[in-house]
Formats: structure tokens, sequence, C-alpha cells
């Protein structure tokens, strides 16, 4: 696999489409703290991080809206990819959807959204926009 990052919005985004309640990925640092900042920001249910010994896997319950079934996360789309990577400094970080969606940046200082970068002025690789 070239690419675990988009195998993760993938797998996600797949899951979405079936409208499945919990989707199965295989774990890595970078993945875990993708799925805990999705968790906070409240665009999924809840995860859980299954260790088998060799890699683990992380279980992602997917949020659905009760009545209309539509669910939380509308777009993922991979920004930075293997072939052509996309930085930003802390003055040019993106607003997505105008400040509504939000922007998972890998800095120096970890995993974190744009607003997060912007609060602690660190620019880095953007990753993906969630909305």
């Amino acid at each position: 696999m070239t690419d675990p990052i988009a195998d993760f919005l993938t797998r996600l985004r797949n899951g979405i489409m079936a409208k499945h309640k919990v989707v199965d990925i295989p774990a890595s640092n970078v993945k875990k703290e993708m799925t805990k900042i999705l968790k906070d920001k409240g665009y999924i249910l809840n995860y859980k991080f299954v260790d088998d010994g060799i890699q683990g896997t992380i279980k992602i319950a997917l949020k659905f809206n009760p009545e209309t079934k539509i669910s939380a996360i509308k777009n993922l789309k991979r920004v930075s990819k293997p072939g052509l990577r996309k930085y930003c400094g802390a003055s040019e970080l993106p607003r997505v959807l105008n400040g509504l969606g939000i922007a998972i940046l890998s800095t120096s200082q970890g995993v974190m959204t744009d607003k997060e970068a912007r609060q602690k002025n660190v620019g880095g690789e953007i990753m993906c926009y969630v909305y």
C-alpha cells in the first residue's frame, strides 16, 4: 500500500456510503491521532483501538442522523498525496467551508486541526479536509 492515509479515508467513505455502523481500519499512530480528532470534533460516534499483536485495528462507530439517516461526514478529501505533498505555513492555513469544516494537519507538534495550528502558530502538511 503506497498511501495508508488515503486508504483510511476511503474505508470511512465506503462505510458511510454503505451505511455501516462500524468500520475496521488497520492501525497506525497517525491514523489513531486522526481518529481522535474526528471524535473530538463530532464527526464519528466512538472508536476503539484493538491490539492483536502485530499491527492492530481501529474500530470506528460512524455517526448518522437517527431520522434522516444522513452521515455527520459529508465529504472526506485527501489533499497531500505521496506524489505531491502540500505544505503551508501558519499564516496561510486553509479555511474549510469558511470555517465549518476542518483540515487535519501533520505538524512538528503532532497531528492537529487547522484551528489548533493557527492558535499555536505552526504550519505543516495538510493531510485532508473533512466536512
